[in-house]
């Protein structure tokens, strides 16, 4: 299934979730913000959110540093 993730085309398993995305960029959930067809999902329902075909997720994670 194709989904477009900041811009680029990526292909993902049927029934992903956008928990599952996050993991496969080693993004921790709770250092990002996620978009779905702009609209703000909240992180408590990451795991649950189930990505479709055709979907734009724009994803913002903070990085620490100094």
């Amino acid at each position: 299934m194709q989904i477009h993730v900041n811009g680029r085309q990526v292909e993902v398993a049927k029934n992903s979730t956008i928990g599952e995305l996050l993991k496969s960029f080693n993004i921790q959930a709770k250092l990002a913000v996620v978009e779905q067809n702009q609209q703000i999902i909240n992180k408590t329902v990451y795991d649950e959110t189930i990505l479709t075909n055709g979907d734009t997720i724009e994803i913002v994670h903070f990085v620490g540093g100094g």
